[in-house]
């Protein structure tokens, strides 16, 4: 299945600091960086204001790079359960700008992503680091870290897309086939 110049936006969540990238996929495995940043919010704001400032700042990436998916990390519990409810605040802000603008989001844990892109579920900040730098062919390594899991995001999905899709078609077909035998039944019940 070829999804070349699919664009993925890679979004790493978090309150204070947010991961962004935009990548577009190339022929086979290629990915090309668009765009990476991160969007920052003070600890010591409102927690409205510091969801209403990551909404406005996604929400204005997705309008300028017209991202075809989003890639989010998949949250779960860590050890500090209040770190990860703040956390979630965030991940519900940027589903909803994603979903205002009709845009489907795939979730990965950081495991798979790690797998992904490493060939090691266990991978470190720094191998991860690595390999996007290459794997993107950066000049130098993206920072901070949570923009280096933008990208990776981004990446480990423009390589699962094509197996999604094709899940996808496969599930489709088999619901069309389903509505064609009941439909058969129906009519057979009924002579």
């Amino acid at each position: 299945m070829n999804l070349e110049g699919m664009r993925v936006m890679g979004i790493d969540p978090g309150l204070t600091r947010c991961g962004l990238s935009v990548v577009q996929a190339g022929r086979g495995r290629g990915v090309l960086p668009v765009s990476v940043g991160v969007v920052r919010t003070p600890s010591d704001v409102d927690l409205s204001e510091r969801l209403l400032r990551i909404s406005k700042a996604v929400g204005e990436w997705m309008d300028d790079y017209r991202p075809d998916v989003v890639a989010i990390e998949r949250l779960f519990e860590r050890g500090n359960v209040s770190t990860v409810i703040f956390t979630a605040h965030a991940v519900g802000v940027l589903i909803l700008a994603a979903a205002e603008r009709g845009i489907p989001v795939h979730h990965y844990t950081p495991s798979e992503v790690k797998k992904a892109i490493s060939g090691n579920g266990r991978a470190d900040k720094k191998q991860m680091t690595v390999m996007v730098t290459r794997i993107l062919g950066l000049s130098e390594p993206p920072k901070p870290a949570d923009a280096a899991d933008a990208l990776a995001l981004a990446i480990c999905h423009c390589w699962r897309a094509p197996t999604i899709a094709r899940t996808r078609q496969a599930q489709e077909r088999a619901a069309a086939k389903q509505r064609e035998l009941a439909e058969i039944a129906k009519t057979h019940r009924n002579v």
